[in-house]
C-alpha cells in the first residue's frame, strides 16, 4: 500500500488562560496539521507547533518544509516501511524536527489504520491509560496559589510549577504553593533554562532547607550547558532533568555518558518523531535513567501520539502531557482526559478523529 497524497492546513487554536514561562507568553497557538493518503483512502493524521524560542521552527518554515522537501520524497512509498520513512523524514533536511515530527506521526497514524491497531500496540504497550500532571504557569504568588488550588480541586495530585525569572521570587513562590496544597502532593519545577549555574544550587537547595519536597527540577541552565547541568546535580539532593538539552538520540548519549542529569524529558517535537524518541528512551533505559514524555504547548493530534508512546514504553515512567486541557476549542475527539486520568480508546492508529465530521 502506497503513499498517494500529503496535506498541509493551519489553524489558530486559542487558549483558556496565558500560558508563561521563563521564555515565553501564549494566549494562542498555531498548529500545522499534515494528512497523508493511501491509495485505498485511508488517512492519517500528524501535527506540529512552532515554538520558536526552542525548536527554532515556525509557522511558514514548518508548512514550508513539509510541502516543499518532506512531501515529494514519501509520495509513491510503501506505508508500512516505517523505518524507511522514518529515514527518509529525518535525512530530508538539518534541522526542522517539529516538521519531521509533524509527518512522522501522520506516517505511524496511517501505518497503524491500514494494519487496523492502535498505535500503543505497534509499539508494544501494556496498558491504555496514564496519570497526568498539570502546569502552574508563571504569574505573581496569590495568583499561582489559587492556580494550584484549582488543579487540585479539578483531581490532579501531581504539579509543574513553572519558574526562572527570579530566583528569590521562585523559592517564595514554590513555598507558598506547598503550604497551600499541603505534603501529599507531588511538585516539580521547571526553569526552563532560566537560571545561572549558581542560582540553581542555591535556589534547590533553599527549597531542600524548606523541606518542600520537590520531587525533580527540570531544565535550571542553559540548553547547551551539560556541564552545568552536572555541576547542579552533583550539588544538590533533588533530581535533575533535561529538557532542551535533549533533541537527539546524540544530545542523549552525551546527557547519559557524563552522568549530567537523572532524568530525560522527551518530546516529539524535539526528537522529530516517534522513532527516534523510542531510541532515546531505550538509551536511557541501558543507562538506568528514567525519561518523562511531555510536549509543547500543541494539539490533541500530536500529544495523542506521546500519549501511545507512554504507555508502551517502560521506561518512561512519568509524563507531562497537559497542553490540550489549556486549549479552549479542541477539533478533535477519540483521547479521553479524566481528572488526572488519560484514556485511550481501541481504535486505530492515534485513534483520534475530527469532530461533527469535519474533514481532513
Amino acid at each position: 500500500m502506497y503513499i498517494s497524497k500529503l496535506a498541509v492546513s493551519v489553524e489558530k487554536l486559542s487558549l483558556v488562560k496565558p500560558f508563561k514561562t521563563a521564555l515565553r507568553t501564549a494566549t494562542e497557538i498555531d498548529n500545522i496539521f499534515v494528512t497523508i493518503q493511501l491509495e485505498n483512502g485511508l488517512i492519517g493524521v500528524g501535527a506540529a507547533a512552532p515554538t520558536v524560542a526552542i525548536t527554532g521552527d515556525s509557522t511558514e518554515g514548518i508548512s514550508s518544509v513539509i510541502e516543499q522537501i518532506i512531501a515529494p520524497q514519501l509520495i509513491g512509498q510503501r506505508i508500512t516501511c516505517l523505518n524507511r520513512l522514518s529515514k527518509i523524514i529525518q535525512q530530508s533536511c538539518a534541522g526542522n524536527t517539529s516538521a519531521k515530527a509533524a509527518v512522522e506521526i501522520a506516517v505511524y497514524d496511517a501505518a497503524c489504520r491500514y494494519w487496523n491497531i492502535p498505535l500503543y500496540e505497534l509499539l508494544g504497550g501494556e496498558t491504555n491509560q496514564l496519570h497526568n500532571d498539570m502546569t502552574v504557569s508563571i504569574a505573581g504568588e496569590a495568583e499561582m496559589v489559587n492556580d494550584a488550588l484549582r488543579i487540585i480541586k479539578d483531581g490532579f495530585s501531581i504539579l509543574k510549577i513553572k519558574a526562572g525569572k527570579d530566583w528569590e521570587q521562585d523559592v517564595e513562590r514554590i513555598s507558598a504553593i506547598r503550604q497551600a496544597v499541603g505534603s501529599k502532593i507531588a511538585i516539580r519545577v521547571d526553569a526552563n533554562q532560566g537560571w545561572s549555574v549558581s542560582e540553581a544550587i542555591r535556589t534547590i537547595r533553599e527549597l531542600e532547607d524548606r523541606q518542600l519536597n520537590i520531587e525533580l527540577v527540570e531544565q535550571p541552565v542553559k540548553a547547551y550547558n551539560i556541564a552545568g547541568l552536572k555541576e547542579i546535580k552533583n550539588n544538590v539532593h533533588t533530581s535533575i532533568m533535561a529538557d532542551e538539552s535533549l533533541f537527539s538520540p546524540v544530545d542523549a548519549m552525551k546527557l547519559l555518558s557524563e552522568q549530567a542529569v537523572d532524568y530525560l524529558n522527551i518530546k516529539l517535537m524535539k526528537t522529530g518523531g516517534i522513532r527516534r524518541a523510542v531510541q532515546i528512551a531505550d538509551m536511557a533505559e541501558a543507562a538506568e535513567v528514567e525519561c518523562m514524555i511531555g510536549s509543547m504547548m500543541e494539539s490533541i493530534v500530536s500529544v495523542s501520539a506521546a500519549i501511545h508512546l507512554a504507555v508502551a514504553h517502560p521506561n518512561i515512567t512519568k509524563i507531562d502531557l497537559d497542553a490540550p486541557l489549556w486549549i479552549k476549542q479542541e477539533n478533535f475527539e477519540g483521547i479521553s482526559y479524566e481528572k488526572d486520568l488519560i484514556k485511550l480508546g481501541n481504535a486505530p492508529g492515534l485513534g483520534i478523529k475530527r469532530k461533527e465530521n469535519l474533514s481532513f
